[in-house]
């Protein structure tokens, strides 16, 4: 959302879903689940103190209820600024496809986390919510949205610094911390990119600041 230009191709749209989609068939049908194993097997041997509290921090950064706060505040604020009501619609937006999409994948799913106390907690249909990553999805839309909101006052190196690094960060850090397979976080850039791309597509014509 740091442009006024939609995206022009609906390619890699389609290239994401059909992504997000093979790769929720895939791990349905039991691919890469030895894979998940032997990344978290790892990880859970080598996280000393140091890093586990640093990388605790770095997830900090994918809180969905504090960064829909945020968002929401400054969109407030910019509404009664500009005395527009267009600086919530694309919070409201965010919040909409983030909750909906997640909320029913997460249900199909019903994946537990990697160290839930049952067996084999990679498979699907156990009873969890670890699938996909909603940190990686939060991260991708929300600071998307930040950005928009932020764009008059915002040189195009911090936007692409804002848009990029917390995912970057959280890509490994819920892994590393244990919270999320390997898997969940790839499902959750690749669906967090889609509803980016989507959002990005919607003429917001937000007051200029």
């Amino acid at each position: 959302m740091t442009s006024s230009r939609p995206p022009r191709s609906w390619w890699p749209d389609a290239a994401l879903l059909a992504g997000f989609v093979a790769l929720t068939l895939a791990l349905w049908a039991g691919w890469f689940l030895g894979l998940d194993v032997a990344v978290l097997h790892w990880v859970d041997a080598h996280r000393p103190p140091p890093l586990d509290r640093l990388a605790g921090w770095g997830n900090h950064l994918g809180q969905g209820g504090v960064l829909t706060g945020v968002a929401a505040v400054l969109a407030l604020g910019l509404a009664g600024w500009r005395r527009s009501v267009r600086p919530v619609l694309p919070v409201v937006a965010a919040f909409a496809s983030t909750f909906a999409s997640l909320t029913v994948v997460k249900d199909l799913t019903r994946r537990p986390a990697p160290h839930a106390a049952i067996a084999h907690p990679e498979r699907f249909g156990l009873g969890g919510v670890s699938y996909p990553s909603g940190h990686l999805v939060n991260s991708i839309v929300w600071y998307g949205v930040l950005v928009l909101l932020l764009v008059p006052w915002l040189s195009p190196g911090v936007r692409r610094v804002v848009r990029v690094v917390p995912p970057v960060v959280l890509s490994v850090t819920t892994v590393y911390l244990g919270f999320h397979w390997v898997t969940d976080t790839v499902a959750g850039i690749l669906l967090g990119l889609l509803l980016d791309r989507l959002m990005r597509r919607i003429p917001w014509r937000l007051p200029a600041g």
